[in-house]
């Protein structure tokens, strides 16, 4: 579904690995944007119990397992990537394993960003229970395992997956460098994208407006859709409200392109998460000039992007976060050229890249399974 990172990674994945040569084929759910592309094997979609509303504020989907249906694709394919840790890939693997297909994953979600939203994402003995049930009838089932960054694959490390683990960002479209745009000035925009929910937690950086000495020259952009939307724009209605906010905040869901067009003019973009697998919109951002201001959490593999302890905050700080939107604000000269090394930097991140070793793990375990 649309807002949803794991859903927006696996579409542009597969849409390159075709243009790769790579022949893909997508079971799932049926697609709710009727005008987008259906999965070639179609499952109906589950409703949980009390839960729904929850799944759906987040832009999320889960599938009822046909027998029929996966039998079917299983059958059709050469390997199996699997994209989350549910119980229909727990039925896919029973499949594959008794076909004697090829098994790979990529991890995409922690625990705690299912717990966060059930409002308890410190929960240890729950997070603990969740990873280990995840290891044991999914991962561990897995002869290869794409970790979009530094920090998942350490932690995979650290609880001892079996699987082959290789780290392979999700990758960005078009990363190449593009010609910079001045940055909106007086009022500075501050840019902020993502699932507006707890783990998100863009409520620091609103937080932060009461601490920050240019809080009357900035103008704070929220782009994204989520369970804490209303909190937060009454949030920033009461500092607008208040004068401590001299602009209103504003607050949509917007395109691909019309993101871009955003990060051009802002002259920051500031990423609280507290849980990240990665968190590409921050890559796509400063690929257009905005300069990054990142929380630095554990569970955030986000901070791997910065380029300077100027685009690291204390995590869920206000007061931290303040400090550092002042500093860049300040500091126009360090801003300019931070500007041009970031834009740079995000040819690392090159879907292309990305899909050609996509394609060498694949090979390396159908070698094995053969």
């Amino acid at each position: 579904m649309t807002g949803n990172g794991v859903s927006t990674s696996a579409r542009v994945t597969i849409k390159h690995l075709r243009e790769a040569g790579v022949d893909v084929r997508l079971m799932s759910a049926e697609n709710p944007n009727y005008e987008g592309p259906e999965p070639d094997y179609i499952l109906k979609k589950f409703h949980f119990p009390i839960f729904q509303f929850i799944i759906d504020a987040n832009s999320y989907c889960f599938s009822i397992s046909d027998p029929k249906v996966i039998r079917e694709a299983v059958s059709w394919a050469d390997v199996i990537h699997i994209e989350e840790p549910m119980p229909l890939q727990i039925h896919v693997i029973r499949e594959a394993q008794r076909q004697g297909k090829a098994l790979v994953g990529t991890f995409h979600l922690f625990t705690q960003n299912v717990f966060y939203n059930l409002m308890v994402g410190k929960w240890k003995f729950g997070n603990h229970t969740l990873m280990s049930i995840w290891r044991r009838t999914v991962f561990n089932h897995l002869s290869h395992i794409q970790c979009p960054t530094r920090t998942v694959k350490d932690i995979l490390d650290r609880w001892h997956f079996k699987a082959k683990l290789h780290v392979i960002s999700n990758g960005i479209d078009a990363p190449s460098p593009v010609a910079l745009e001045e940055p909106q000035t007086k009022p500075y925009l501050v840019l902020c994208i993502g699932r507006m929910s707890v783990e998100k937690d863009q409520t620091t950086l609103i937080k932060a407006m009461r601490y920050s000495r240019h809080a009357s020259e900035i103008q704070l952009h929220f782009a994204g859709k989520g369970m804490r939307l209303n909190k937060c724009r009454k949030m920033c209605i009461d500092l607008y409200k208040e004068g401590i906010l001299k602009y209103p905040a504003e607050f949509g869901f917007y395109s691909s392109s019309r993101l871009r067009q955003l990060a051009r003019k802002a002259y920051l973009y500031v990423h609280c998460a507290l849980v990240e697998v990665e968190g590409l919109s921050c890559v796509e951002s400063f690929r257009e000039g905005a300069v990054p201001v990142i929380g630095d959490a554990a569970m955030s593999a986000t901070r791997e992007f910065a380029l300077c302890p100027e685009s690291l905050f204390k995590s869920h700080s206000p007061k931290a976060l303040a400090e550092r939107i002042d500093w860049w604000i300040e500091h126009p000269q360090e801003h300019a050229a931070m500007r041009k090394a970031y834009s740079e930097s995000a040819c690392n991140y090159d879907i292309r890249k990305s899909i050609a070793a996509l394609v060498k793990m694949y090979e390396e375990a159908l070698s094995e399974s053969r």
